[in-house]
């Protein structure tokens, strides 16, 4: 998930300290999060999910579409 995160984000040109405030986490957290050095909640995916208007199975690799 941590290499969606980052594509996502980037593609939208977003900033860490945005979607850090927007998920109530430090940018160093969601920097974590982005490398993969600790998962994302659940309930944080799910808001990111519907930030991006995308599907949890996308955010988690399990789809591509």
């Amino acid at each position: 998930m941590s290499y969606r995160l980052k594509e996502l984000r980037e593609s939208k040109g977003v900033t860490q300290l945005t979607l850090a405030k927007l998920i109530n986490v430090s940018v160093r957290h969601y920097g974590n999060y982005e490398s993969g050095r600790i998962d994302i909640p659940t309930g944080k995916s799910i808001i990111l999910a519907d930030y991006y208007d995308i599907s949890l199975d996308y955010l988690v690799g399990r789809t591509d579409s």
